[in-house]
């Protein structure tokens, strides 16, 4: 049941990335392009969404103790703000403004082979296999404990 619910879910984000537009990197870079062509449609897909998502997020958290598929929810705290997650999110912003890609629109695009994609895809796929290869603190000496 839980893989039927990450199939549907997975479709309807497809779908909803594809009829905003975020699908097209040209559409991305026009809304990062603030002094340029400056598209701010995409402001309208991120209120939407935050619309949709805070009245159930929060009627969900009041209702349940835990996720229907998980033990807990796993809601970030102060100390998971690291280095780590910040270099991550830095290079990701950096990746994002000058693709016009991110993961999920990235791979929804693939199938269509939009322009940059087929470049895209092999280097997020690099990039996340490195990740997994990075220590939390790769300048600590060997041997230290973290």
């Amino acid at each position: 049941m839980k893989q039927l619910f990450a199939l549907v879910s997975g479709l309807i984000f497809g779908l909803g990335l594809i009829v905003s537009g975020m699908a097209n990197p040209a559409k991305v870079l026009n809304f990062l392009d603030l002094f340029g062509s400056w598209d701010p449609s995409l402001a309208f897909v991120m209120g939407g969404a935050i619309l949709v998502t805070a009245p159930g997020f929060a009627w969900l958290t009041r209702m349940r103790d835990r996720p229907f598929f998980d033990s807990e929810f796993r809601i970030p705290k102060k100390s998971d703000l690291e280095p780590k997650l910040i270099a991550g999110a830095t290079i990701f912003g950096i990746g994002w403004g000058l693709g016009g890609f991110c993961p999920g629109p990235a791979l929804t695009a693939l199938p269509i082979a939009a322009t940059g994609v087929l470049v895209f895809v092999p280097f997020m796929l690099i990039g996340m296999w490195a990740a997994r290869r990075v220590p939390a603190n790769p300048f600590a000496p060997k041997g230290a404990t973290q």
